[in-house]
């Protein structure tokens, strides 16, 4: 190789960090053995510094707080048997908020209003589960409460799908939200019958009703041909913005007017740097003009609302 194709490709590789450095920045990182797959992010508004996190299925049913450096929440009164993400001698790493009556089947995103949490066992990689569902819990102080548990725990299914699996794969959602009161889910698409295959394409839909005897049929509200692998989802504080986050970009969507049709109004879309953000899962909005956003890792990155240009479809 000349020096001359060795400088191009010395120089190029500088201008990718230069983007991905601009785009992302410094990760914060999630020390904490326990927390080790992270699928669900969200900001407490009732609890300073607090943001609820959970892994993705296959773990416990449990949950933990961390604060906006990543280190882990837990009650103090249990500081003598318990330690975060430093050992000490005689305890042992603190566990999680256990959530009793639960099972994590396959918890994919999770959403808070003002009183309450809701956890959303809605993974369904091969469209084939007949038991979704959220997981309905009143927020716990995480420095004084060492267990919970849900107060309801609401079935779900797709109006459309009959079949399980569906002849189409589109009934996975792993995002998310809370609208005036409701709870919101974006499909997650793929090929049918290829779990590692993805379609573009997203559905949104609602929560109309909430049974706890009985299914609860979700209402199809919008779609949006261009949004892919909707991994996570999280409304602004102010309600202005709708933020959305997957394997290839950041999408934020601006409040519709007279309507819920999220995904079809005024958009903005950042491409991640897939080398940097790995696999993204997760996104919460810090205030009004700043998210996190998180990956399977545990690397949590900010990014401003303002560097997230605006969506010009081709």
């Amino acid at each position: 190789m000349c020096l001359r194709h060795l400088l191009v490709i010395v120089s190029c590789l500088w201008s990718l960090t230069v983007v991905a450095d601009s785009v992302l920045g410094t990760p914060t990182f999630i020390k904490f053995s326990a927390l080790n797959e992270l699928s669900g992010l969200v900001k407490s508004r009732r609890f300073d510094d607090v943001y609820w996190a959970h892994n993705d299925s296959g773990d416990q049913a449990r949950l933990f707080a961390i604060d906006h450096l990543g280190k882990i929440i837990f009650p103090g009164f249990l500081a003598g048997q318990f330690h975060g993400e430093v050992s000490a001698r005689g305890k042992t790493p603190w566990p999680g908020l256990p959530v009793l009556v639960a099972a994590n089947v396959d918890w994919e995103d999770i959403a808070i209003d003002d009183e309450v949490i809701y956890i959303a066992d809605m993974g369904n990689n091969g469209n084939a589960r007949r038991d979704l569902g959220v997981y309905v819990i009143p927020e716990p102080n995480p420095r004084a409460v060492e267990l919970t548990r849900p107060v309801s725990f609401l079935p779900i299914r797709y109006p459309e799908q009959q079949q399980y699996p569906a002849k189409l794969w589109h009934y996975d959602s792993e995002a998310l939200f809370v609208f005036q009161d409701k709870l919101y889910f974006i499909t997650k698409h793929r090929e049918p019958g290829k779990i590692d295959k993805f379609e573009t394409g997203a559905v949104l839909y609602r929560l109309d009703t909430r049974y706890t005897d009985r299914f609860n049929l979700l209402t199809r509200v919008d779609d949006n041909a261009a949004l892919a692998v909707a991994t996570g989802a999280d409304l602004s504080p102010d309600g202005r913005f709708l933020a959305v986050i997957g394997y290839t970009d950041l999408w934020l969507f601006e409040k519709p007017v007279n309507s819920d049709q999220w995904l079809s109004g005024t958009a903005y879309r950042l491409p991640l740097p897939r080398r940097e953000s790995k696999q993204v899962e997760a996104v919460t909005w810090d205030n009004n003009e700043q998210l996190v956003i998180g990956n399977e890792e545990g690397e949590l990155y900010r990014v401003a609302r303002q560097s997230v240009p605006l969506y010009r479809p081709k």
